[in-house]
């Protein structure tokens, strides 16, 4: 799959490529599990950026942070050095001050990592506060429409 550097959202789903490079492994060229965290984060923050509310817009503009307050990870199977991997991104929920996202990163369409991920949304003082209208907006291109249902016309049994 060929992805622009700076990731795309197609489907609802952001898509953010991933080399693996040296510093990425250890001894036995295998990713370091915490690096599967530093791809994430990557993902996450250039999604958010891409769609217009970077890290820094949201500090400078709207007093705010983004913060993990809680994760769950399950490592598949392990990347390698040189490994081309994607992360997707896909936005679960979004309410009051935290968004849920579930993340997972494959190489060639393999499953490797898998993790949900809540970040809250922290002002100045340290106390979690709504989600300002520009992240608001970022998020809502996650959610692509849902076709209506479809309805279901019964019968009458006689």
């Amino acid at each position: 799959m060929s992805l622009p550097r700076e990731g795309r959202l197609a489907d609802g789903v952001y898509q953010f490529p991933v080399h693996v490079y040296y510093e990425d492994t250890d001894a036995g060229g295998v990713v370091y599990y915490a690096n599967y965290l530093r791809f994430t984060e990557r993902a996450r923050s250039e999604a958010i950026r891409t769609l217009g509310a970077s890290h820094g817009r949201l500090r400078d503009e709207a007093g705010v942070i983004l913060a993990v307050h809680k994760l769950a990870a399950e490592y598949l199977a392990p990347a390698r050095l040189d490994d081309d991997l994607v992360v997707h991104t896909r936005v679960l929920d979004a309410t009051g001050a935290t968004i849920e996202l579930k993340q997972e990163i494959t190489r060639d369409g393999t499953r490797l990592f898998a993790m949900t991920c809540t970040v809250v949304c922290v002002a100045k003082n340290g106390r979690p506060t709504r989600l300002p209208p520009a992240l608001a907006a970022a998020v809502a291109h996650f959610n692509p429409p849902i076709p209506p249902t479809p309805k279901v016309i019964k019968a009458n049994a006689r």
